[in-house]
């Protein structure tokens, strides 16, 4: 077992040491810079961009910006100005560069991020395992017996951080693609609610349930990425968890889990309930009915096969073939179940808000399973049963937030030394500031222990 290097210092450590003088931002940069080269950042980079980071470094003072110069990742969906965006494809290599940053971008530069590559992911960021056939897929940085998977689709971005060769990945979350792979390599994964971030500019899986948000190594990292992503301010209140209502139920979320998972959230909540934390155990049904909702088709087929129809047919031997067959499904959506999916959706959220109203949060696992040997699910049409037997399971939880048009975190929740370990706590849309307080107070309590 490893766990991510505790010690590689969180975004704020370092920011504190640059400003007090303790350390370099150019030093900083060649530390990020040795460690993107090193075997464990294999796979995890599309490109890498030291030489031009270097050369922003020497130009612009970075010191009172935000980001203090240090080093940051890109998904490879977002547009940087001059470079091709691939989204973990071969279809669009040879597509034309963009000719601006993506919105998110320019917020990262502007705060004072240096671009240290752009990082791995799921083809067109259609899956939850981060697999890729086209690229390779980067191993599992908290579990090192065999390679495992690192958990998609912002897999490079999860495993830049957790080897300290970025203090920040920024990724999507369509279904948990940000919360995934933070779970799985013990890291911090934030999903905002998704109108709080502009999207322009990075390349769509759904339209209806895309977010841009970022992997960090703790929740006052995650706070400050979440500031610099939305232009917002996150007013800091810590409330004692005994003075905060929180709710967690089995249905739905525990189906399937893994033992270690399922103890290691026991363990959590009798932790919390040691603290004085009031938890309550609720039915929540309406979970049940996603399951027919999903009968109608999901916004992801329907709104990706939008976009990828004209490129299938000229290029459709190009792609994943997992990817194609579930972006093809899009195809078979009329314009009346479409309607029926938005109208269904919408009656389950006024259901759920009605539901979920009561409490400050939601603690649930962030994935029900520990990560897979890579070998179980690489590509192979002999492996495919497995694959999405697992990308079903990794989606499961994470998936219920998107939906929700709902804010969630994921926090590490293991005792130190044992495999990773993610909880999620969450709320439904605007409640990110109360989640990301809430979520400080519980990862504090946990660190103490």
């Amino acid at each position: 077992m490893q766990t991510p290097n505790k010690l590689i210092p969180d975004l704020h450590s370092l920011i504190q040491n640059i400003r007090s003088g303790q350390r370099s931002a150019f030093e900083e940069l060649d530390r990020s810079i040795e460690a993107a080269r090193s075997d464990a950042c294999r796979h995890v980079f599309m490109d890498t961009l030291f030489e031009s980071a270097k050369s922003e470094l020497s130009e612009k003072p970075f010191q009172s910006k935000p980001l203090a110069g240090l080093a940051v990742s890109v998904k490879d969906l977002f547009d940087i100005q001059g470079q091709v965006t691939k989204a973990g494809s071969i279809v669009l290599k040879n597509a034309p560069p963009a000719t601006s940053d993506a919105n998110a971008v320019t917020r990262l530069r502007q705060a004072g991020a240096c671009l240290i590559g752009r990082t791995h992911m799921s083809e067109f960021a259609f899956s939850g395992v981060g697999v890729n056939p086209h690229y390779g897929t980067p191993a599992n940085a908290a579990l090192i017996d065999v390679p495992r998977i690192p958990g998609g689709s912002s897999s490079g971005a999860a495993i830049s951080v957790a080897t300290g060769a970025a203090h920040m990945g920024l990724g999507t979350d369509t279904g948990g693609s940000i919360r995934i792979p933070a779970a799985l390599n013990g890291l911090v994964g934030f999903k905002s609610t998704a109108s709080l971030v502009p999207k322009g500019g990075a390349l769509p899986l759904s339209t209806t349930l895309d977010t841009v948000c970022a992997i960090t190594r703790s929740v006052r990292d995650a706070i400050l990425a979440h500031e610099i992503l939305s232009g917002l301010t996150v007013c800091r209140s810590i409330s004692p968890v005994q003075e905060v209502r929180l709710a967690y139920t089995e249905t739905l979320f525990m189906d399937g889990a893994d033992d270690y998972i399922a103890e290691t959230f026991d363990r959590t909540l009798k932790l919390l309930r040691d603290a004085g934390a009031q938890l309550i155990k609720i039915e929540l049904p309406e979970l049940k009915e996603l399951a027919q909702i999903a009968e109608m088709g999901n916004f992801s087929a329907a709104e990706s096969y939008t976009w990828h129809q004209h490129l299938l047919k000229e290029h459709g031997e190009q792609y994943d073939p997992r990817v194609a067959l579930r972006i093809q499904r899009g195809a078979q959506m009329s314009a009346s179940d479409y309607l029926g999916l938005i109208k269904a959706r919408s009656d389950w959220l006024a259901r759920m808000h009605l539901a979920l109203q009561p409490f400050d949060a939601l603690l649930s696992p962030t994935v029900p399973i520990l990560p897979p040997a890579i070998a179980e699910v690489a590509p192979g049409a002999d492996r495919d049963d497995v694959f999405f037997k697992i990308n079903a399971l990794l989606l499961r939880n994470p998936s219920v937030i998107n939906m929700l048009d709902g804010c969630a975190i994921s926090i590490p929740c293991h005792a130190p030394d044992a495999p990773p370990c993610g909880l999620m706590i969450w709320q439904t849309a605007m409640q990110d500031e109360r989640i990301l307080n809430i979520a400080s107070e519980i990862e504090r309590l946990l660190n103490s222990l």
